[in-house]
């Protein structure tokens, strides 16, 4: 046990070879959206807007929660993908004063190839998280 944090040689292990997984997964991703023409925050907008429960649209205030960045941030973000043709903004049915972001038929298309891509480091990431030594995640 380390002095004053209570954790052990093998906690700081789990925990570096948890951190280097992620950023392969995280590089792997920046690489495959970049070949897409696309940065890896624009496809995750994308991302975001197509895996919301129960709808279709997201406001920019749930996509900066999302995508952990600041408002507006998150609001030059849709700027760049409206721009490119990816998402749209419109007025919220009930309150007209709030906006929706939807995502168009492209940036659809484009989130769902990328995403494709994604599942082989997915499912290699959950078969690497299966390690003998690491708590059952029951």
């Amino acid at each position: 046990m380390n002095k004053g944090t209570g954790l052990t040689k093998q906690d700081f292990q789990r925990l570096s070879h948890f951190r280097y997984q992620l950023r392969c997964f995280l590089r792997q991703s920046d690489d495959i959206c970049r070949h897409h023409g696309v940065t890896p925050l624009q496809y995750q907008l994308l991302l975001h807007l197509k895996g919301v429960d129960g709808r279709e649209w997201a406001g920019v205030g749930e996509l900066a929660e999302r995508l952990q960045a600041k408002h507006h941030g998150t609001v030059a973000l849709v700027d760049r993908c409206e721009q490119l043709g990816l998402v749209e903004r419109r007025p919220a049915r009930q309150d007209r004063r709030r906006i929706e972001v939807h995502l168009l038929p492209k940036g659809a298309e484009l989130a769902a190839r990328i995403a494709e891509l994604h599942q082989p480091e997915l499912r290699h990431l959950q078969e690497e998280f299966h390690l003998p030594g690491w708590p059952d995640r029951d």
